[in-house]
């Protein structure tokens, strides 16, 4: 009995021992990391709660906690203009997202379902233009075109509005689209073609469905940028053209009250929960 627990003993010892991998990396144990953090917090986060904060403000100030009160957003819900900068901000965010990510869904198939060809390089630089130059630029090239066609149709519509936010929109749809696309399983394709699928019905019945995280979280990112978009707004619109964004704008030149506190809190939270869900769906596993 000795004997063979001694022998276990012996071939339990001579069996290599499984080697401990590194430990694992982790920023926290870097020194000051804490301290950078808290700051990095208070300097982005102390703004915001004072602007939701007195929003909450009974009396007409944003330095003097008067009191706390809902009027403020009553008051913003119950003003013509702003419900009219608000139908009309959704309105532009709605339709430009939607041509947008239509165009960035066309574009990111292009640049990855595709074989190699000359000048597919300049293609992806192109499409992402508008990422890499300032918005001031593009807004300043979008007015004088848009000025000179002004001048020569007479036409002042929100279809230039739209054409401008559907531009500026595409490349922030095309990004998480090509990202979805470069991150599927090709053999699901190509096995559907084996089995004597069409192109057609390859990318309706198995491309499409999987490319569906992508688009609707692409659509969702340009939406929002749509949505929050000022200085192409103000060089675009004619008169009577106001969004939210810019009807702000407009207010802080004149008298600030804390109902422009309240309009920019619920354009805030409405952000945070696109955001939140877009960062849902990129994150999801094809």
């Amino acid at each position: 009995m000795v004997e063979a627990t001694t022998t276990q003993v012996e071939q339990s010892a001579a069996k290599p021992r499984p080697k401990r991998g590194p430990k694992g990396y982790s920023l926290r144990t870097l020194p000051g990391f804490t301290f950078v953090a808290l700051f990095t917090m208070i300097v982005l986060y102390a703004p915001i709660s004072i602007l939701v904060i007195f929003s909450f403000n009974e009396g007409d100030s944003l330095a003097i906690w008067e009191g706390f009160s809902l009027q403020w957003y009553a008051k913003a819900a119950a003003n013509e203009q702003v419900q009219e900068a608000a139908i009309r901000s959704l309105y532009l965010a709605f339709i430009a997202s939607t041509i947008g990510t239509i165009a960035a869904t066309m574009a990111a198939l292009a640049t990855t379902r595709t074989r190699r060809f000359p000048g597919k390089t300049m293609i992806y630089a192109l499409i992402n233009q508008p990422l890499m130059v300032p918005e001031i630029v593009t807004a300043v090239a979008l007015l004088i075109v848009f000025a000179a066609i002004k001048v020569a149709t007479g036409h002042n519509s929100m279809i230039y509005l739209i054409v401008a936010h559907t531009a500026f929109c595409i490349p922030f749809a095309y990004l998480p689209i090509r990202a979805r696309l470069e991150t599927m399983d090709n053999s699901l394709e190509t096995a559907a073609r084996d089995l004597y699928a069409s192109a057609w019905q390859t990318f309706r019945m198995v491309t499409l469905p999987n490319m569906w995280p992508g688009i609707i979280a692409g659509m969702m990112l340009s939406f929002v940028i749509s949505l929050d978009t000022v200085v192409i707004t103000e060089f675009v619109k004619s008169a009577g053209q106001d969004t939210l964004p810019t009807y702000m704008l407009g207010q802080l030149r004149r008298v600030v009250t804390p109902e422009v506190n309240a309009i920019s809190t619920v354009i805030l939270f409405s952000g945070a929960i696109l955001v939140a869900l877009f960062f849902r769906l990129t994150q999801r596993k094809g």
